[in-house]
C-alpha cells in the first residue's frame, strides 16, 4: 500500500499528466544523477520543468515560459523574481510552500503550461493545440 500523496505531490502529477496530453511530449531524462529537475519537452525543447536545487517535499516549484502574461503575473505571491537569462526570455517559476493551496491555482498553471507549450512548439503543434 503506497502513502498518500501530498497537495504538492498531486498537483504535480495532475501537471505531469496534463502536459504529457500535449503532441508529442515526453518526460526528458535527468541531465545528470543527481538533477532535482522533471522536464517536460516538445521536439526536444524544454516547455516546463518542475522542482530545484533548495526544493522540499512540502512544496511545489514550476518554471514555465510565458511570453504574452510574464510581466503580468510577476506581482502573484506565488511567483518568485526571475533575473538575468530567465526574465528577459519570459521564464516565470511558481513557488508553491507548506502555507500555500496549490489545488485552488491548478487551472492557471496549467494555462501557464498551455501557454508555455505553444511558446516552444513547432508551429505545426502549436496551431493544434491552439485551435482547440
Amino acid at each position: 500500500m503506497s502513502a498518500p500523496l501530498t497537495p504538492y505531490g498531486q498537483a504535480e502529477a495532475e501537471l505531469l499528466a496534463y502536459g504529457l496530453s500535449l503532441p508529442e511530449t515526453d518526460l526528458a531524462p535527468p541531465r545528470r544523477d543527481a538533477d532535482p529537475f522533471r522536464y517536460l519537452r516538445v521536439a526536444g525543447k524544454g516547455f516546463a520543468w518542475f522542482g530545484g536545487r533548495d526544493e522540499h517535499p512540502d512544496e511545489l516549484i514550476l518554471t514555465v515560459k510565458l511570453p504574452i502574461s510574464a510581466e503580468m503575473v510577476a506581482g502573484l505571491p506565488f511567483v518568485q523574481e526571475s533575473s538575468g537569462w530567465h526574465k528577459r526570455h519570459n521564464w516565470v517559476t511558481a513557488r508553491f510552500g507548506p502555507e500555500d493551496d496549490v489545488l485552488a491555482e491548478m487551472e492557471t498553471l496549467k494555462a501557464w503550461m498551455r501557454q508555455s507549450y505553444l511558446a516552444v512548439a513547432p508551429r505545426r503543434l502549436a496551431r493544434q493545440v491552439a485551435g482547440d
